[in-house]
């Protein structure tokens, strides 16, 4: 089968096309054909040689896929060679073919198409993860969403928006302030050209927010601190600007604030399949209504890989960008 390869860590100059032999699916997996795979930041940290694949992972680049079961483990419940799924997987993505563990399976509503629904998986298991099973989310609270154009904050600014959140996000530009907010966010700025923080103490009469939620990382910690609410949470799932930062701990203290983080792709299959009968519940049905709807920005063949990723790199993407296989 077809695969994308990487000769050494570096730039998408090191992507090219090799070939592998099709995996063998164990047990509790099955044998995905491969649509379409959904390009996200770890492929691009993992290319660069800041975010190897795990032990008992696949080395190749991709964290979630759609296609059509060719082929059922022994212990496969609930899936029948055929089905259209899309699936999160620890790696492999990249590929003609794939496995993924049958309880990380999703079937395709008939209103998504396999370019949308191979764009799901990974941000969609992360937010309700973050948001919905580690944080004690609640109607009316307030949220601050970093990165709000961004795979992850497209996606977290609709599941904020179907639960009641008011929402306030940061992005790069004017035209992605407009576009956040037809999303769903209340309240939007470009950082480039303002302080997010002045922003959002003025919006709030400095009361601040319950929740942050921060792909960013860097100085920017330090900037959520000081805008939660006393009993406010911030969830760091990225470091875009750096992991290692400097934070006063004696307002953590007084403000008694929780600070958590998490990477999806070290969770057990046990976890992982708890987020499965989440969706499966709670945001399949309103996928199916168009409630919350997949934010496809651009597809590339696998032979252009590497301008996908030259693409994803300048950040030119408003929400997800898949490879056509």
């Amino acid at each position: 089968m077809k695969v994308i390869e990487i000769k050494k860590p570096g730039g998408p100059e090191v992507l090219y096309i090799g070939s592998r032999p099709i995996p063998k699916i164990k047990k509790n997996e099955v044998l995905i054909k491969v649509k379409a795979a959904g390009i996200n930041k770890p492929d691009i940290l993992q290319r660069n040689g800041e975010y190897p694949a795990p032990k008992d992972a696949s080395d190749i680049l991709g964290l979630e896929v759609s296609g059509s079961i060719v082929e059922l483990g022994t212990d496969v419940k609930n899936l029948k060679i055929g089905d259209k799924v899309c699936a999160l997987v620890s790696g492999g993505g990249y590929a003609e073919y794939c496995t993924a563990p049958y309880t990380q399976c999703l079937h395709i509503p008939k209103n998504i198409s396999f370019e949308e629904a191979a764009t799901l998986p990974e941000t969609f298991f992360t937010i309700w993860f973050n948001l919905f099973i580690r944080s004690k989310i609640k109607k009316n609270n307030k949220i601050l969403i970093h990165g709000g154009s961004s795979g992850i904050g497209t996606t977290a600014i609709q599941f904020a928006k179907n639960y009641g959140l008011e929402i306030f996000t940061t992005t790069r530009s004017d035209e992605k302030v407009k576009k956040c907010k037809i999303l769903g966010a209340h309240h939007a700025i470009n950082s480039k050209k303002k302080n997010f923080e002045e922003f959002i103490k003025k919006k709030t009469k400095n009361k601040g927010v319950d929740f942050i939620l921060d792909i960013v990382g860097g100085d920017y910690v330090q900037k959520n601190i000081n805008l939660l609410k006393r009993n406010g949470t911030l969830i760091n799932i990225g470091w875009l600007t750096g992991s290692i930062v400097k934070i006063n701990l004696l307002m953590i203290m007084l403000k008694r604030l929780t600070i958590t983080g998490s990477t999806l792709r070290v969770g057990s299959l046990e976890e992982k399949e708890l987020i499965t009968k989440g969706l499966k519940k709670n945001i399949w049905p309103l996928l199916k209504k168009k409630k919350i709807k997949p934010i496809l920005c651009k597809t590339f063949p696998l032979n252009k890989v590497k301008d996908a990723h030259i693409f994803m790199d300048k950040g030119l993407h408003f929400g997800k960008i898949a490879l056509v296989i």
